[in-house]
C-alpha cells in the first residue's frame, strides 16, 4: 500500500507563493516508478488536474491555467514531489491532492493514478 501525505497548504495573500510538499511512503514499493500528479478542488467544483511529472525522464506537463506559475518537481532521494506555487490569485484556493500513479503516461487525468493523498488545504485571499 502507498501513503502520500502532504503539507504546506495555507492561508496567503493574492501575489504570494507557496510550496507543496507531498511524501511517499510505502513498503516494497519504488518511488521512482511512480508518475506524480496534483490536482485541486474547490467547493462545489469537480477536482481537476494542475501538473504531473513522469516516473520515466521527469517529463512534466501543466493545466493552461497555471503554466508560467506553477512548477511541479521530485526528489526521487526522498521519495518527495513538490509543486511551488507563485504569483496565487483567489481561485486557486481549493484543496490540493497529490496522486501516485504506477508507470503512468503522464497523464491529466484521476482515473490514471492509483493512489490519493488526504489534501491539503491552499486559500488565496483578494
Amino acid at each position: 500500500q502507498v501513503q502520500l501525505v502532504e503539507s504546506g497548504g495555507g492561508l496567503v495573500q493574492a501575489g504570494d507563493s507557496l510550496r507543496l510538499s507531498c511524501a511517499f511512503a510505502a513498503s516494497g514499493r519504488i518511488f521512482s516508478y511512480y508518475d506524480m500528479g496534483w490536482f485541486r478542488q474547490a467547493p462545489g467544483k469537480e477536482r481537476e488536474f494542475v501538473a504531473a511529472i513522469r516516473w520515466s525522464g521527469g517529463s512534466t506537463h501543466y493545466a493552461d491555467s497555471v503554466k508560467g506559475r506553477i512548477t511541479i518537481s521530485r526528489d526521487n532521494a526522498k521519495d518527495m514531489v513538490y509543486l511551488q506555487m507563485n504569483s496565487l490569485k483567489p481561485e486557486d484556493t481549493a484543496v490540493y491532492y497529490c496522486a501516485a500513479g504506477f508507470r503512468g503516461p503522464g497523464s491529466a487525468w484521476p482515473r490514471d493514478y492509483d493512489y490519493w493523498g488526504q489534501g491539503t488545504q491552499v486559500t488565496v485571499s483578494s
